[in-house]
């Protein structure tokens, strides 16, 4: 029992590890993506203009300490089975699946992305 918890704690604290590694991966990502091409990255990210000058403008130290999160800062756009399911189908069409689900989701307020 004891080990049990012990084993816990630690994978508990992997956890955090790999999310705060995680953060500082997506927020550095983050921010080249909007320095190279807004438009792009805001489409991609699924972010608001307004969200995406803040990330442009963070320091390297906001940055580190957003990361710092045990809460991961990105999330899943998909919140319908129905895109999910284009996104990972694998059959021939795959490319087809892939762009009309890009279609679907650029009819898509980025308000609503973004919530």
């Amino acid at each position: 029992m004891i080990c049990d918890q012990g084993e816990q704690k630690m994978q508990a604290s992997q956890i955090n590890e790999e999310i705060k590694e995680s953060n500082l991966s997506y927020m550095l990502l983050a921010q080249q993506m909007i320095q190279d091409d807004k438009v792009s990255a805001i489409f991609r990210l699924g972010i608001s203009e307004e969200m995406a000058d803040l990330i442009a403008g963070l320091t390297p130290a906001q940055i580190l300490k957003m990361a710092a999160s045990n809460m991961l800062l990105c999330r899943f756009r998909f919140d319908e089975r129905l895109m999910l399911n284009m996104i990972t189908d694998f059959n021939k069409d795959r490319m087809m699946s892939q762009v009309h689900a890009t279609i679907l989701m650029s009819a898509q307020p980025v308000e609503a992305l973004a919530a």
